[in-house]
């Protein structure tokens, strides 16, 4: 068999519709009776507010899951912790081939919004960065403006041999040394 991953990762179990808060609360009391807190260390049911308006014309905030039947697990992958998981009331499996979890991409975790990334990068205005992922991976451009509370920051790149602003995440980025090379640079 292959070696046993020690890192905790995103999987996703597929419930029983209307199923997913009694999958995640009869899973946080497993992880609890077990001792399973090293095992399995997140469960998240991402939802949204929205508003709705009733049929006599009032408005009213309500949370809706992003997606239904969906449940997402952290956890280190074993054949103990799979099987104690498929057989909790509601669950229908986990996605993946023949029911076997596959762990989630960065970018999955990244768009499903599972987990903050928090960069400790340290970007200022005028900072020569390298974009080293997501659809603008190899450009490189300068920065124009910096947000850290969306850990977000606009960077000026040449593409199509035009100037163009573009917004990066902190993590699709790194600084580099010197300054942007000629062809790069503004006009």
């Amino acid at each position: 068999m292959a070696n046993v991953d020690t890192e905790p990762k995103w999987y996703i179990i597929h419930t029983f519709s209307g199923y997913e808060a009694m999958v995640k609360e009869s899973l946080l009391r497993l992880i609890e009776n077990n001792n399973l807190q090293d095992s399995i260390t997140d469960l998240k049911i991402p939802t949204e507010q929205t508003i709705e308006e009733r049929a006599n014309g009032k408005k009213k905030v309500v949370e809706r899951k992003l997606f239904p039947t969906y449940v997402f697990i952290k956890m280190i992958y074993s054949n103990q912790i799979w099987y104690l998981v498929t057989n909790t009331r509601g669950v229908t499996g986990f996605c993946g081939p023949q029911g076997r979890p596959k762990p989630m991409s960065k970018d999955e975790i990244r768009r499903f919004h599972l987990e903050e990334y928090a960069s400790d990068a340290d970007f200022r205005v005028g900072d020569s960065v390298a974009i080293d992922n997501g659809p603008l991976e190899g450009f490189v451009g300068t920065i124009r403006e910096v947000n850290p509370a969306t850990q977000r920051a606009k960077v000026s790149i040449v593409m199509f041999g035009r100037q163009q602003d573009v917004e990066v995440e902190y993590v699709q980025m790194k600084k580099v040394e010197g300054d942007v090379p000629s062809e790069q640079s503004e006009s």
